[in-house]
């Protein structure tokens, strides 16, 4: 783990970079030690590209050292910019007429080059003397990788210097509070629903440059949803229209100025819009695979259950809880109705049954009572085998094993002996399928033991119930009926 120190550390780093002050000018230029004249003009850098060998009486040492800094130009009337400001100091020599001072953008590959020339003959004069040379007329943009150098003038090898520096971003106060390019606007939206459209209107930015809106989903970048649209600065009518195919909770809306480098505006308004996110679910028959994939980064626990009949409740299925997956697979799945996916968030809970509209063939568990014997079979249009057990139900969801689990096969029947102590309305016949990993169990409860020949189904046990007391309501009558004629 990180020491509190260093964390410390990083945090004044950060402070201090986001909030230093950066120089204003109102004008650039040149300018050289107290009694050195120098001038400057602009510079394609290839004529003076070629090194030659340095004088014997020539030290390489004579540039003495370079710093770089950033400065903003800010004239009345006119929009800030960007400037390095290159200070740079050299022991003035007969055989230097001056110094070419560059700077070469990494980014995008474009270069600025001046000459600085001293007078001729104070140099001469002043031959050894130290002087301080500043420039700072080099533009450049916000967040902008730069590689400047500094030469001599005739330039010989080995004497030169070279540096790396990283122009501020719009981190900086000063920085985002007068370039152009960091104030990335005011976006406001509306939502067509029906017509699946996004309409964007941009306000508070430089009229005479061109916007760029988009749409994106926002992951660790924001990645393209078709295409960005243009708002000409010449255009009166600031606002465009955006299709989209699904309002996702990473869905948001990206507007920046057409210019290098410039700050990029999202708003993501769509973020509490997380139920599109749960009907991804796909179902291989061949691998018996259950699969999940978020469309968007989301914080969620997912887990199968098993939808009861009663009040639509999902019971959760143990051993099948993924936390904040990327992606979620359940192998060797039961494709029964009631086998349910679970999605759990701080906005709440979601249950989808992918299985629940019969595209998948469905297996059925039935029973029939005879005295103390209870047959189980089963049928399904797949090879299927199962467990069996009598079980005690406690509560809604949870039946406690009350005798000795049987298997069974599609096809096949078990006889399961139940003595009159077990009989009554918690006993259950609970079975499952065991050629699967996950599997929901049924259970067919409430059967009258002592009546023959009554057939029961997991699919309807208001029906079975229906036919328990209606025999019962038939015997009594019977008895009555013979009572009158004794």
């Amino acid at each position: 783990m990180i020491s509190v120190h260093v964390l410390i550390l990083l945090i004044i780093l950060f402070w201090n970079y986001d909030c230093h002050i950066i120089p204003r000018i109102e004008e650039c230029g040149l300018s050289c030690s107290q009694g050195i004249h120098c001038k400057s003009k602009p510079s394609s850098g290839i004529f003076n590209s070629f090194c030659h060998s340095a004088p014997a009486s020539l030290s390489s040492m004579v540039l003495k050292s370079m710093k770089i800094s950033t400065v903003i130009k800010c004239v009345q009337g006119s929009p800030c910019s960007l400037h390095l400001n290159i200070k740079g100091s050299l022991s003035l020599d007969e055989n230097i007429r001056g110094l070419e001072i560059c700077s070469f953008s990494l980014d995008t590959q474009q270069s600025q080059c001046t000459n600085v020339r001293f007078a001729r003959k104070k140099s001469k004069m002043l031959n050894g003397k130290k002087v301080q040379v500043q420039f700072n007329c080099f533009e450049v943009n916000v967040a902008q990788h730069i590689y400047v150098t500094m030469k001599t003038v005739p330039n010989y090898c080995e004497v030169k210097m070279s540096q790396e520096y990283y122009v501020e971003d719009c981190r900086n106060s000063d920085v985002g509070k007068h370039i152009p390019a960091c104030s990335a606007g005011k976006l406001d939206y509306n939502v067509d629903r029906t017509r699946k459209i996004i309409s964007v209107n941009v306000s508070n930015f430089l009229r005479d440059q061109d916007y760029y809106i988009r749409l994106c989903h926002k992951w660790f970048t924001c990645e393209d949803v078709g295409q960005f649209a243009v708002i000409k600065g010449k255009d009166s009518l600031k606002s465009v229209s955006l299709k989209y195919s699904q309002l996702l909770p990473c869905l948001c809306i990206e507007g920046w100025l057409a210019i290098p480098d410039a700050r990029r505006l999202q708003l993501c308004p769509f973020e509490n819009d997380t139920k599109a996110l749960w009907d991804n679910i796909v179902y291989n028959p061949v691998t018996q695979t259950l699969a999940w994939e978020p469309a968007c980064p989301v914080l969620v626990i997912v887990n199968l259950c098993r939808l009861m009949n009663s009040n639509d409740h999902c019971e959760d299925i143990q051993d099948s809880f993924k936390r904040f997956p990327e992606k979620v697979k359940y192998s060797r799945v039961d494709t029964h109705p009631r086998l349910c996916m679970k999605f759990t968030t701080k906005q709440g809970s979601w249950v989808k049954c992918p299985f629940a509209h019969g595209e998948f063939p469905a297996w059925k568990m039935r029973t029939s009572a005879a005295a103390d014997q209870i047959q189980v079979f089963f049928t399904s249009q797949t090879k299927a085998h199962f467990s069996v057990l009598v079980c005690n139900r406690t509560q809604l969801a949870s039946c406690e094993s009350a005798g000795l689990r049987h298997s069974v096969s599609v096809g096949d029947s078990v006889s399961i002996a139940v003595s009159r102590e077990m009989c009554g309305s918690t006993i259950c016949i609970q079975g499952w399928r065991t050629d699967v990993d996950y599997s929901v169990p049924l259970q067919i409860c409430d059967i009258h033991c002592g009546f023959r020949g009554q057939t029961y189904g997991n699919e309807n046990p208001a029906k079975a119930m229906t036919h328990r007391y209606s025999a019962i309501l038939f015997n009594a009558l019977l008895t009555e009926f013979k009572s009158w004629h004794s």
